[in-house]
């Protein structure tokens, strides 16, 4: 759920809906982010977005087609008309639908976190590991902190174990098995900090059409429990899921 921060709003292109009359739509996303999206073995994109993508297409009568593009680029090729949408753990932001419309979310708002290498640790005057072009990254800047940032998670993380920063500051999600499989070499320090309104899909500004086939499918996930079983596969039991009204709720 990572949360990308706009460098800027240009390359603002083409109008109309961009998907080919065969309905197929190229879908973006980062494969770098587990468990929301990877490359699997069979080099293939796989995780959490993987499978609502398909089930979204699926239901909106769609044909999807998923590409890789690197996380500090993956607006603004967007935008040009590189693919059709982005499904990379991309938080809901006011400063993003400046640029380009989000669907409803399909990731409840969760929190981030921070790990270092020790307890004890004061974040505020640390060294602190974030992404390049994430909110986590503009946070820890008006923090106190000193900022490192890094162009992908795993150098966010390597920068811990290295000794080049004394914590990193990510997705409470996405740290959690790293910190369960790094057999006490990981621990979290600090409070959690919620951050952005949830996990959307991102689009075009011109393809409203297209947004609302993909917000009702989302609805439909919600309302028949495919979405929180899907959070539940992905995310544990203890997960944040959807009430009966499409609301978060809390985990079972």
């Amino acid at each position: 759920m990572k949360k990308l921060i706009l460098g800027t709003a240009a390359l603002a292109l083409t109008a109309g809906m961009a998907f080919a009359q065969d309905n197929t739509i190229r879908m973006g996303t980062e494969g770098a982010y587990p468990p929301y999206n990877f490359i699997n073995d069979a080099g293939e994109v796989d995780g959490f977005e993987r499978e609502v993508g398909d089930e979204l297409c699926k239901r909106a009568e769609l044909t999807c087609e998923w590409v890789k593009n690197d996380w500090d680029s993956i607006i603004p090729n967007l935008v040009s008309g590189n693919y059709d949408t982005i499904m990379a753990g991309m938080s809901i932001t006011d400063e993003r639908e400046e640029v380009i419309d989000f669907t409803q979310n399909y990731y409840p708002p969760t929190a981030s976190a921070y790990v270092g290498a020790a307890e004890g640790l004061d974040v505020t005057s640390a060294i602190v590991a974030a992404q390049t072009a994430t909110i986590q990254a503009g946070y820890i800047a008006e923090s106190g902190a000193t900022l490192v940032e890094f162009a992908t998670p795993e150098e966010t993380v390597a920068a811990v174990r290295n000794g080049e920063a004394d914590a990193v500051f990510a997705d409470l999600d996405y740290l959690v098995p790293l910190v369960e499989e790094s057999g006490g070499e990981l621990v979290f320090v600090g409070d959690a900090v919620p951050l952005g309104g949830g996990i959307g899909m991102g689009l075009r500004e011109s393809d409203t059409e297209l947004r609302d086939k993909f917000d009702a499918a989302i609805a439909s996930m919600k309302e028949d429990g495919t979405l929180n079983t899907l959070l539940k596969k992905w995310f544990g039991e203890d997960t944040q899921v959807y009430g009966e009204d499409g609301a978060a709720a809390s985990g079972s």
